[in-house]
């Protein structure tokens, strides 16, 4: 956690020093939007075949808050990329942006994102106890596994 809050903190400054254009912003929202709409879907997915899956124990609603908690984040993200998406888009309804002017929606879906990223590996490592203690072990390690590599990449 150190370690991210490091890279996060260099990432600023970074930022600070380069300007990334509006353009980017504008790519790279919608890419986001892309991923984190995918990313929903299959966590709603999830939440309703928990729902239809008639159990009532304590990991089974852990898989559930888990899956519910990674779609609100994933659409949270999409709703915060899309007012990206329309601040960058060149002719839009706004002139003159600047960076700044989407530093919210920016922090809120970057957080949101990482919150439902958490989320689904929560789910993906919780799932297999379900069916047993030798694939519980398995997909808690694919799911950590999971979590490192796709933090590593997104630094």
């Amino acid at each position: 956690m150190l370690l991210l809050k490091a890279r996060l903190l260099a990432a600023l400054k970074t930022e600070q020093l380069m300007e990334i254009t509006l353009e980017y912003w504008n790519a790279l929202a919608k890419q986001i939007i892309l991923i984190s709409s995918l990313l929903s879907g299959f966590s709603i997915t999830v939440v309703a075949n928990v729902l239809v899956y008639d159990q009532n124990d304590t990991l089974t609603n852990r898989i559930l808050k888990s899956a519910t908690l990674a779609a609100g984040s994933f659409l949270v993200t999409v709703f915060a990329m899309i007012q990206i998406s329309m601040m960058t888009t060149p002719g839009g309804y706004l002139k003159n942006v600047v960076a700044e002017d989407f530093f919210l929606p920016r922090a809120i879906g970057a957080i949101a994102f990482l919150i439902g990223l958490f989320s689904l590996t929560a789910v993906i490592s919780l799932a297999g106890w379900k069916k047993s203690k030798s694939v519980g072990i398995f997909t808690t390690v694919v799911g950590i596994i999971t979590l490192i590599l796709v933090l590593i990449t997104l630094t």
